[in-house]
């Protein structure tokens, strides 16, 4: 028998379609792939711009940084329909494969099955795919200008997003740590799981927060290197896309983040789409995604 709670008409019903419908469409090979390590998952797909999005002249690059709870079954094929859909907005797109956590086990959160996030490497992955990504660009997207760039991710990957704006925050031994900030335009996260301490509260994901640290025993001593929420303020234009009716990813997560970076001094954009859940904002059918290539571009151009 169907669960009764994924029917439709209930808040599962609604977030279970919003979810097919996101994942129903093909998915879309890019113009170019690039690696920037020796690993299989150290890749870059990269799409042209296909329809003119601004004032002329170079455009600029949207990173995509796709998620799926940092865990490996979920990989950037599934974010490609919306890769393609902002290149067809006239962006440069580049999309960051990154390893995620493979292995069995329970991860600290008492649930089996791929391990959200793989430590360090999943950060390293992230942190080395941005600084080979103006190289890479400027062979694999000509027209393209490395010089306005523009983070977005997805979730797990709208965390990614954020923390690699906050490298030059982060602590002075950490491999990652840049001496200034990233010359990025600015980061537009859509449903980010932006504050690791209050996802880990509420068991995002079936407790991903946690398995991406390592554990309990790991939590505390880790999240200083990682959590966006510690890493403020960042001085790069944020804005934070969320749906108020995400069973997955909640309002209060992204809420959360926008409170820590005001305690910090840092204005920290926050649009609040009614009757919308996780996966339409990535969806190239929903009006939520074009909402969100309308953000991208008030900060790209």
């Amino acid at each position: 028998m169907p669960d009764a709670a994924a029917e439709p008409g209930t808040a599962a019903g609604r977030a279970a379609a919003e979810e097919t419908s996101a994942l129903s469409h093909p998915a879309v090979d890019p113009d170019a792939t690039a690696g920037y390590g020796d690993h299989p998952d150290q890749v870059i797909d990269f799409y042209a711009p296909r329809g003119a999005g601004g004032p002329g002249g170079p455009v600029p690059v949207v990173v995509v940084l796709h998620g799926g709870s940092w865990r490996a079954p979920y990989d950037r094929r599934h974010v490609s329909p919306f890769a393609d859909f902002l290149a067809h907005r006239g962006f440069a797109v580049a999309s960051v494969e990154y390893r995620r956590g493979a292995q069995e086990g329970t991860g600290g959160s008492g649930g089996g099955g791929p391990v959200a996030g793989r430590w360090p490497d999943t950060f390293a992955d992230v942190a080395a795919a941005l600084d080979a990504l103006p190289a890479l660009v400027r062979r694999h997207l000509p027209g393209a200008d490395p010089r306005r760039t523009v983070l977005t991710g997805h979730s797990a990957g709208g965390h990614l997003a954020l923390w690699a704006a906050a490298r030059h925050l982060l602590p002075a031994d950490a491999a990652w740590r840049l001496d200034r900030p990233a010359p990025l335009r600015g980061v537009v996260a859509l449903a980010p799981i932006a504050d690791l301490e209050v996802a880990r509260e509420l068991r995002v994901c079936g407790g991903a927060a946690l398995e991406l640290l390592g554990g309990e025993e790991h939590f505390e001593e880790r999240r200083p290197y990682v959590d966006p929420a510690l890493l403020l303020p960042t001085g790069i234009a944020t804005t934070l896309v969320q749906g108020r009716a995400d069973v997955d990813v909640p309002q209060a997560v992204a809420e959360a983040y926008a409170d820590a970076a005001a305690k910090a001094g840092e204005v920290v954009g926050l649009t609040l789409l009614e009757d919308v859940g996780h996966f339409p904002l990535i969806d190239p059918a929903a009006d939520a995604c074009a909402v969100v290539a309308e953000e991208i571009a008030q900060l790209a151009w």
